[in-house]
């Protein structure tokens, strides 16, 4: 699997279980080592103090985790729609997503909304059925509402058992079942001309490999949405998504060309009061020179109307004060301030001296 990151919105209507899924996620990739609670206001992305008090997401939330060679940076974004512009700014910087459904309420108002943004914005997702472990949980009835409410383009990945129970658990479904693969050439075929001619004239099935292969590129596109099952609260089918999140959605894009640029898509106050921006780089190939670094700080005041600090590198949320430059050293201290201002300045002379 090649190495890459992965931008990852966990999306969901309220209650659904998309804290919960967040907390296992970050549990079952070794980052924390106990299972935060919703109602114990004990969860990692939940900070505020009145998203503890209610158990509910207000505002989105970053944390970072590894699935096999890929970084995924996770966004929690909040489920109650009187929050979907903090949504709407999370979409914006997102690679793909993870849309969690409860399999006891099946897809709900805000679920319905969700999925349209998604496909308006073109960000890919897998759909994760929650709450397998709940009583009055269903597989078949859900996947046939997810189909009538939101798309027809979905392929269960396995199937879920023991549905209400506490041992409830999910399989994934490989070569060797006849139906699986049948259902998934029937769905890729709708986007796959070589696909549709076989399935069409009646030819030996397509080898799984090359199905899969295809899935994933289709999935990628948002053309095909994959459907898991699982239990947050218990962890059933946790690590299919994950597996399936690093094999089905796409890695963040880079473009080296052209000035370091990106979208600031969250703002929050600092343990001291100061402002924190975080970042979605959409240029910069590498480590940002320290030079690069002091000219976002100097430009980030105007973005966040006040005084900011930078927060992030590019591509990895994480500090980046001291990142040591990218430019071949000068000198002792290739930063000197007054060098560097005495430079800029000879710079702007020249620019503005009249022709001639």
């Amino acid at each position: 699997m090649a190495r890459g990151t992965l931008n990852l919105g966990i999306l969901a209507h309220v209650d659904a279980g998309k804290t919960s899924l967040t907390e296992r996620l970050l549990y079952a990739a070794g980052v924390i080592d106990e299972v935060g609670s919703v109602d114990d206001g004990t969860t990692q992305t939940d900070s505020l103090a009145l998203e503890r008090q209610r158990g509910i997401t207000i505002k989105s939330a970053v944390v970072s985790f590894t699935v096999g060679e890929v970084t995924v940076n996770l966004i929690d974004t909040p489920g109650h729609p009187d929050f979907i512009a903090e949504v709407e700014r999370a979409l914006s910087v997102l690679d793909g997503a993870v849309l969690v459904i409860s399999a006891v309420e099946g897809v709900q108002p805000q679920t319905r909304i969700l999925m349209r943004a998604l496909q308006r914005l073109g960000v890919p997702a897998v759909l994760f059925v929650n709450k397998i472990d709940r009583r009055g949980a269903g597989d078949v009835r859900v996947l046939r509402d997810i189909s009538e409410r939101l798309t027809p383009a979905v392929v269960a990945m396995g199937s879920a058992h023991e549905l209400g129970a506490r041992t409830a658990s999910f399989a994934c479904w490989d070569a060797s079942d006849a139906a699986f693969t049948a259902r998934l050439t029937e769905v890729l075929a709708e986007h796959d001309e070589a696909i549709m001619a076989a399935y069409v004239r009646g030819e030996p099935p397509v080898p799984y490999p090359r199905l899969r292969r295809e899935l994933a590129s289709q999935a990628r596109r948002g053309q095909v949405y994959p459907v898991f099952f699982g239990s947050a609260l218990t962890g059933a089918g946790v690590d299919a998504l994950m597996g399936g999140v690093a094999e089905l959605l796409p890695r963040a894009g880079r473009n080296a060309a052209g000035p370091a640029s990106g979208r600031v898509f969250k703002i929050e106050r600092g343990a001291a009061g100061e402002k924190i921006a975080y970042v979605r780089a959409l240029t910069l190939e590498g480590d940002i020179p320290a030079a690069r670094v002091h000219e976002l700080r100097q430009e980030l005041p105007a973005l966040t109307r006040g005084e900011g600090v930078l927060e992030c590198a590019f591509d990895r949320y994480e500090p980046v004060t001291g990142v040591v430059p990218t430019r071949p050293r000068l000198g002792p201290n290739p930063l000197d301030r007054e060098e560097y201002l005495q430079r800029v300045t000879r710079r702007l002379v020249t620019a503005r001296s009249p022709a001639g």
